[in-house]
């Protein structure tokens, strides 16, 4: 099992990465995951904190890019492994917290985006690195991404693919809790508490009703196909496999944007 869970003071379900040492996020992982919430789903849990194991420096680096298809086929697409664990955290009728020790790349900025609430510790950072290995972000994934951020923000996290401070992201309201590493734990759990205290049948309404209005961008068919057709031209490109084999070999790509 490469994501354990257990359940504190009887309410409390808590899932604890634990693959390597930097949690890719592979479809084991991701898998054992959404296994995780669905054991956790009824009562009488009533809040789901997600954490990495303690002591982290890395909570995850995102994507497994040993897991990426090479064949020019849409290496994101509605049944990958991160898009059903988002799909899980949003259907989970408990609030989820995302409890962050360590850096956090890639697509595991989503994951921790789309839970409830966010508590990490002050030295975390977050880098959203699609752009630097050539990889087209799927349109879920950049809507979710849009739903919790500026778009100031979004866009310079995207276009650099650099780590930006949780101190920052706090004082953008990304974050809602930075504190320091000794005290994550305990601040964390007290979080937890205080909700498991409150009604779950309201929660469970509440959390519903944010997810059906946050969704609610329309977008014809003609739009999405266009999106589709920009992103398909990136992964048939020289750029996407250079991306790949530029971190598989450990050293900087050279993107030729063709």
């Amino acid at each position: 099992m490469k994501a354990p869970h257990s359940i504190v003071d009887g309410v409390i379900g808590v899932i604890t990465m634990n693959h390597g040492k930097v949690n890719a996020l592979s479809k084991v992982l991701l898998d054992d995951i959404v296994l995780s919430l669905e054991s956790l789903h009824s009562p009488p849990v009533r809040v789901v904190i997600l954490r990495a194991a303690q002591g982290a420096k890395v909570f995850s680096a995102g994507h497994d890019v040993r897991e990426l298809p090479t064949n020019g086929r849409d290496p994101l697409t509605y049944n990958d492994p991160l898009r059903q664990v988002m799909r899980k955290i949003e259907h989970c009728p408990h609030p989820v917290i995302a409890m962050i020790e360590g850096s956090v790349w890639g697509g595991a900025c989503e994951l921790v985006l789309g839970c409830d609430v966010i508590v990490a510790a002050e030295d975390s950072t977050f880098a959203i690195t699609p752009a630097k290995l050539g990889v087209p972000y799927d349109i879920h994934g950049t809507l979710n991404l849009i739903k919790v951020g500026g778009i100031h923000l979004l866009k310079e996290m995207l276009f650099t693919a650099e780590p930006v401070s949780v101190i920052r992201l706090a004082d953008c309201g990304l974050i809602n809790h930075v504190v320091p590493r000794a005290k994550l734990e305990d601040f964390t759990m007290n979080l937890a508490r205080q909700m498991a205290q409150t009604s779950p049948l309201v929660l469970s309404v509440l959390k519903e009703e944010m997810r059906v209005l946050a969704n609610a961008h329309p977008l014809n068919p003609e739009t999405y196909e266009r999106l589709q057709a920009l992103r398909r031209e990136v992964y048939d490109s020289h750029d996407y496999q250079e991306g790949i084999r530029a971190f598989l070999e450990k050293r900087a790509p050279t993107f030729l944007g063709n």
